[in-house]
């Protein structure tokens, strides 16, 4: 017999019945517990509910593992640092001036988006972020690679006096 302490999904799966652990007690539903409470049941609609609940438990199981196995004990850990989050005071009062600039160049960035048109923007992003030729985003929109090209020059010529000004 396994030992049952182990795992919920053990418990269950060599179980005869279904089993439903609460933290204080475990229950276990025999085939004729099932049937006394449903008399319009049967033994295989008690199998199937066995099944399904074995399933439960082996997902829970299988979920449980993908996550704990990641875990690493604190006192493996070479520096606190990496497990604790950074001060309030640090983060706001004496953030670093790498990120301050790395903020500010996000925030024109943004802003320099903010300025486009929507189809300006939208065929901006397709050529330059999803890497998209004029011909792709021209087949995409149904229209012709010198109109998509047009546009992305506007674009261009807007956010450079955007940043000019900026």
């Amino acid at each position: 017999m396994k030992n049952y302490t182990d795992s919920d999904y053990a418990l269950n799966k060599y179980s005869e019945g279904i089993v439903y652990r609460f933290a204080d007690k475990t229950v276990v539903v025999t085939l004729a517990d099932y049937l006394a409470e449903n008399p319009g049941k049967t033994a295989e609609d008690f199998q199937l509910l066995k099944e399904l609940s074995d399933a439960d438990y082996y997902e829970s199981d299988r979920s449980a593992y993908r996550q704990s196995w990641k875990n690493v004990p604190i006192g493996a850990l070479v520096e606190t640092d990496a497990c604790a989050a950074p001060s309030a005071e640090y983060a706001v009062i004496d953030e670093p001036e790498e990120i301050k600039r790395s903020k500010a160049k996000m925030n024109i960035a943004k802003g320099a988006l903010d300025n486009l048109t929507e189809v300006q923007r939208r065929r901006y992003i397709m050529y330059h972020i999803d890497g998209l030729s004029t011909y792709k985003i021209g087949e995409i929109e149904g229209k012709d690679h010198k109109t998509i090209f047009e546009s992305l020059h506007a674009a261009e010529k807007k956010i450079k006096k955007f940043l000019k000004n900026a």
